[in-house]
Order: C-alpha cells, then structure tokens, then sequence
C-alpha cells in the first residue's frame, strides 16, 4: 500500500522546516566550524525546501539533512581556498551553548551540545577532507546509520565506512574529554581571570599545562599573536600583557566588562570581554583531563564574533 505524502501549505511547510532548524544549523556548523556561514547555508536549504515539491518529499527531515549537508559540503571547499590567504592562525567561529545562569542563552536555541562542537575538535576537524568531515559529523554526533549517509551523500555504504574509518584514525588520540562539571570549570576560569588581572604570574603557572598553547585569531582585522604562543612562561607573560592592556583601556575611559561562562561557548569554560557593551575578546579554555588549562583558544576576529553577540548589552 502506497504511503500517503504530505500535501501542505507554504505556512505548514515553514513550519515543518522550523521544525528542524536546530538539527540543520547544528549539522552545518560542524561541517564548516563557521557560525556565520552555517547560517548562510540554513538558509539556502529553506530556499531549497520552499521550491520543493512536497508531495515528492516522503521524509521531509532526511532531505532537509541531505541538503543541508550536501550544501555545507560545497561552502567548505569554497572555505579552504580562501583560507589559504588568511591572516595568522586560523580559528572556527566560537558559538554559545550553554551556561549554568538560568538568564544565559538556551542550548536549544544554539547547537547541540557534545564533544565534536568544541574548538578543539573543530579544529581538529578541519584535518578531513570534507567528505571526511561529513561523514564523521553525521555518524558521531548524529548517530545517523551508514545507510542513511549513504543516501545523503550519493555513496555506497562502503565507501562511507572506509571515510568514517579514515576520519577516526585522524581524530581518535586528539579527541577531547570533558571529565569536570560546570562548578569546576567555573572555578578554573575565575581563578584564570583572577590570576591573569592580579599580575601575579606563580597562581597563573599552576593552572596551566606544561604544554599550555595560545592561538589567536585576529584575521589580520585586529591586532592579535600571528603565530601560537607555546610554553608556561611565553603563555603566562602573553596573558599579563592582555591584562595590562585592557587596564589601559579602562584608564582611557572605555567600558570594559568581563563575564566567565563555565560550559557556555563551544562547550567549553570561556571569559568574554566586551568594550562598551560590544564582544571584543573570546577567551575559550580546553582543559586537559587533570583540570589544568592545555590551550587558550583567543577569537579576536570581529567578523567571527556572530555567534556571540547576543550577550551584547546583557547586564554583568
């Protein structure tokens, strides 16, 4: 017996898209490990869905997945060449998720909170291949079947496995845990803030990893480190000159605010700084398993800034 398909409106078809927005941003952001342009691609797939023929569509979830992947799969081959020409490190786009205050930006409004949306793993990420890249969001923060990407990608199971396999070998060591709870990590990030604003280096030294890293993003927009800042003492004097630096900028009357979200930017503790109610800084913090900070992930990039801005003008 035949299946009956949907004969909807264009508002029932707006909301059976809204329906699954979450999914689809979600979905896209970890194949770009770009807000901005996930958003972009979100949109192009509302397009896609607008002109569809809905009576043809039997699963309207899996084709607005396949599309949006597919979609996301174009763009970021169309990010590689232009990321041949960025300036200094590259980062992806940092994005909220969620916070322990009952007044933060809900998760659900954002991205599904799990592993592979921390910077870290983005960033790791951006080692596949883009069919790589697919395939492993899919299947490790999706759970979707072989069968299911199969479909959604034009390939064979097969050759979906063999690209999941090639994905895992790549990020399999470097995948990131998150052993501590919401209170811990919050107290490593006050007691960051803390050490970094008291300019007394010996409490900075003991939360940070021997191999602590600092890699910032500026794009060539702003100032920032053109090159990862390595080790505890580079790392430490690194911090004490940003610190000394925004107590230049309140001497010279700009509104500097401060706010520690322990879980509430790519999953990971962060401290956001603002200038007159706008993101200047976003400071996030991978921590390695025994609570210490391994790398400071410093978005400086104001084009790259999107998927922060709504605490813009929130109060401290």
């Amino acid at each position: 017996m035949e299946q009956d398909l949907p004969t909807w409106d264009d508002a029932e078809a707006a909301e059976a898209f809204n329906d699954h927005r979450r999914l689809l941003t979600s979905v896209a952001y970890r194949v770009l490990g770009r807000w901005s342009d996930a958003e972009d691609v979100v949109q192009d797939a509302w397009l896609r869905w607008s002109a569809a023929d809905y009576a043809s569509v039997e699963d309207p979830k899996a084709f607005l997945v396949t599309v949006t992947t597919r979609l996301a799969i174009d763009q970021l081959r169309k990010a590689q060449t232009r990321k041949e020409s960025y300036v200094g490190p590259w980062l992806p786009e940092p994005v909220l998720t969620r916070d322990g205050a009952d007044s933060a930006p809900d998760a659900a409004d954002r991205v599904v909170l799990d592993d592979t949306v921390s910077l870290a793993m983005l960033l790791v990420m951006e080692t596949l291949s883009p069919l790589e890249r697919a395939v492993f969001v899919l299947r490790e923060a999706f759970d979707y079947s072989f069968a299911e990407i199969a479909a959604m990608l034009d390939r064979t199971e097969a050759a979906v496995r063999q690209l999941l396999v090639r994905a895992r070998a790549h990020v399999h060591d470097k995948r990131p845990r998150y052993p501590l709870d919401d209170v811990k990590r919050h107290g490593i990030a006050e007691r960051f803030l803390a050490a970094c604003v008291g300019g007394d280096v010996a409490p900075l030294l003991e939360l940070l990893s021997p191999e602590v890293t600092v890699i910032s993003d500026g794009g060539g927009v702003v100032t920032a480190a053109t090159r990862p800042v390595v080790g505890l003492d580079h790392v430490a004097r690194f911090l004490m000159g940003i610190a000394t630096k925004y107590a230049k900028y309140i001497e010279d009357g700009v509104n500097i605010r401060i706010e520690i979200s322990p879980a509430g930017v790519n999953g990971d503790p962060a401290i956001i700084a603002f200038a007159d109610d706008k993101v200047l800084y976003v400071y996030s913090l991978d921590l390695a398993e025994d609570g210490r900070i391994r790398t400071v992930f410093a978005m400086a990039n104001p084009e790259k800034l999107s998927g922060v801005r709504e605490l813009e003008g929130d109060a401290g």
